[in-house]
């Protein structure tokens, strides 16, 4: 089996294959693990997912144990607190961490592949030949894209990513710059009108994990060329006041920036032939869509469908679809409305949103959020395949 990316998807997918017997490898465009990152975190049926594969204590281990979140105005005095079940799930973890903990429970049955990417895909009646930029071909039983949003592999056996994605007029950005605040397994949320920025850190002696959310329409830039990106983000939070000033300093010396539009990527179907995509690759939602449980949910049901279908990827596959479809589709969904929620456009709708919080933070309304995001978490129920 034949895997592309090595972030979350990847690796989960590779985790139970093996569990099968499978022979896998697993091709990642980058030099080496992508370390740093936002938090992510996990929720209900999400969580059952990491106790299925003995990880939950490891996960915890590393977690972040974030406390309360708290929102400013304009002037940067506190307006409201969010708990950290609201936040942070059940369960919170690095996103390079979570990524580490997957890649030392997968290396020694797992080949992996560093600085090589897939570039053609031909099925035969029997297999898939795949060529490399730079290895040499092979012939593979199946592919697995969990290459992310803007998926390779999706755009060789699908179609073009064009065809399938719908902008939301939001980006996001995220790097990691000094705690100068030094705050301590804390985060401070902060707007002006169409311009969000979230700084948390888990260690007053540590970095700290910085977001930017901006509304964006019609941007122009190379998102592979860090300097214009750098350049573009800067020019966004220009003359924004509070520590923003600060943090555009730490931006500019960032060894793990992450950039990109909110989009949503709708695909007819997760598979095609002998191909299967996982994660974002065949539904990106973005932040807010409970991307990351969902896509380690998905592993594990493409695998137990295989398993139950004695290897059949025809059945399996299809199964598989119907098994993950709804989840997806729920989380996109709830992630519709992240942008305007964590960067208001207009004067009523900053006020709107925190008169939200505030509400959300009462005796009367306790639990309201929660259940929303495990309504989404808990839309497939994880069968058990007996592996």
């Amino acid at each position: 089996m034949l895997i592309s990316g090595a972030s979350i998807a990847g690796p989960s997918t590779a985790f139970w294959l093996n569990r099968l017997g499978y022979a896998t490898t697993v091709v990642e465009r980058a030099p080496a693990l992508r370390e740093g990152g936002q938090a992510v975190d996990f929720r209900g049926e999400q969580v059952s997912v990491l106790r299925r594969m003995g990880l939950l204590e490891e996960i915890r281990a590393h977690q972040t144990s974030m406390g309360e979140q708290h929102i400013l105005d304009a002037s940067g005095r506190r307006v409201a607190s969010l708990p950290s079940s609201m936040i942070s799930g059940e369960v919170e973890i690095q996103r390079g961490d979570l990524s580490r903990v997957l890649y030392e429970a997968t290396k020694d049955r797992t080949e992996y592949v560093f600085g090589d990417w897939i570039t053609s895909l031909t099925e035969t009646g029997s297999g898939v030949e795949v060529t490399f930029a730079h290895g040499a071909p092979r012939t593979v039983d199946l592919v697995i894209g969990a290459d992310g949003l803007h998926s390779g592999v999706r755009a060789l056996a699908i179609g073009p990513e064009s065809r399938f994605r719908t902008e939301m007029g939001y980006a996001c950005a995220g790097f990691s710059a000094p705690n100068h605040l030094r705050l301590d397994h804390t985060g401070l949320i902060y707007n002006v009108l169409g311009r969000g920025v979230t700084y948390a850190a888990q260690n007053p002696d540590g970095p700290a994990n910085i977001g930017f959310v901006f509304a964006a329409d019609g941007l122009t830039y190379d998102r592979k060329d860090e300097d214009q990106v750098k350049r573009l983000i800067a020019e966004v939070y220009d003359g924004v006041g509070w520590e923003v000033p600060r943090l555009l300093e730490g931006l500019r010396d960032a060894a793990d920036l992450y950039f990109d539009e909110l989009a949503h990527v709708y695909l007819p179907r997760y598979t095609s032939g002998r191909v299967a995509l996982v994660g974002d690759a065949g539904w990106g939602a973005g932040p807010g869509g409970g991307g990351t449980g969902l896509a380690m949910m998905a592993a594990y049901v493409l695998a137990g469908e295989l398993a139950a279908a004695g290897g059949d990827h025809a059945v399996a596959f299809e199964r598989y679809e119907s098994e993950v479809r709804p989840a997806a589709e729920a989380g996109a969904k709830q992630a519709k409305g992240t942008g305007p929620f964590l960067a208001p456009r207009t004067a009523r709708g900053l006020w709107l949103r925190n008169q939200s919080h505030r509400m959300l933070t009462t005796r009367v309304f306790a639990g309201v959020f929660d259940k929303m995001t495990l309504k989404a978490a808990n839309t497939s129920k994880l069968k058990d395949y007996g592996i």
